[in-house]
């Protein structure tokens, strides 16, 4: 295990990127296989703390999408018909072990491609391993229901299927995280997936494809597309419009998820969208001020005041309204 002084002594003076999780470079994820972008084009991912370059990696397009959308259709039929949810399961329990196991490095290439501090990187894999850990257990509860009927000798049955392909679309922020919590949950219930990353973060989302083969998922069944800005509007586009997209998964800013659920509309498919948030900080005449104020800073600037639950807002009544400037 790496002491904190050797990891801080790595992140800021490394001018080379490489990691043990991402053994042949950063490509894209398409059906198991580690490929370039089919008109092998790249884009820089960056250090922000240093403002060095990390690596290029893969710049994938709607040529790519379509081959992953494809690979993905056809993975369904075998993921969700010749898994049982008990095996499913199984896979996520594996996936979680390997997490725990590769923190330290998971924590690493996430701080480098990110910039948050790496004790902020290791509670964020724990986190994600979290999500594993619990869509293990839920996998195998997966009920179904017998209803009421309304008339003699009729029998209503409910029966909870997986949706099929759905396209995971993530923020910078947490990079792994909402990638985990997203993931966790549709591949339990046995749907698959394609993840489209943020740009300044795709490393983190390969580094969970890697772990997500050794934990043994099948081929297809978790693709991973890394794109800049400008193929990533085209690839969402495209996403949103096609009809063997099952349902779309997005964490991000109120404007683009709107444009999402409009691109969407044609094909009346799922839409899951987490947006913006609206968080006040109420700070209450009874309440102890050196506890209150911790935690208004925290509140406000975990994440440099970059998430969706930073504190937009105080009220603080006005009998402590000046102890707790």
């Amino acid at each position: 295990m790496l002491s904190l002084k050797h990891t801080l002594h790595s992140l800021r003076f490394s001018s080379a990127f490489s990691s043990p999780l991402l053994p042949k470079g950063a490509l894209a994820y398409i059906n198991g296989e580690w490929v370039e972008s089919k008109k092998k084009t790249t884009f820089d991912v960056s250090n922000p703390y240093t403002g060095d370059l990390l690596c290029k990696t893969a710049n994938c397009d709607v040529e790519d999408a379509k081959k992953a959308v494809a690979v993905a259709r056809e993975a369904f039929k075998k993921w969700s018909l010749e898994t049982t949810p008990k095996q499913r399961g199984a896979i996520l329990r594996k996936w979680f072990d390997i997490f725990v196991e590769k923190e330290q490095e998971l924590a690493r290439v996430l701080t480098l491609e990110q910039g948050k501090p790496i004790i902020e990187a290791r509670a964020e894999i724990a986190y994600s391993a979290g999500f594993f850990d619990w869509y293990a257990g839920e996998a195998r509860r997966i009920y179904g229901q017998v209803v009421s009927p309304a008339v003699l000798n009729r029998e209503h049955i409910h029966i909870r299927e997986p949706i099929g392909v759905g396209v995971l679309i993530t923020p910078w922020n947490f990079p792994t995280a909402m990638i985990a919590r997203k993931a966790g949950a549709a591949l339990a219930a046995g749907c698959t997936l394609l993840v489209k990353p943020a740009s300044d973060t795709p490393l983190s989302a390969l580094a969970l494809a890697q772990t997500a083969e050794e934990a043994g998922l099948p081929a297809g069944v978790f693709n991973v597309l890394p794109a800049d800005h400008k193929h990533t509007t085209e690839m969402s586009k495209y996403l949103c419009a096609n009809t063997d997209v099952d349902v779309i998964s997005f964490t991000g800013s109120t404007t683009v998820g709107k444009l999402l659920l409009s691109q969407s509309a044609s094909t009346v498919k799922r839409v899951c969208l987490e947006l913006g948030g609206n968080a006040p900080f109420i700070i209450f005449d009874s309440a102890d001020l050196d506890t209150a104020v911790k935690g208004a800073m925290g509140a406000k600037f975990r994440g440099s005041g970059q998430t969706c639950v930073a504190a937009n807002r105080f009220f603080v009544q006005q009998k402590v309204y000046f102890g707790s400037l």
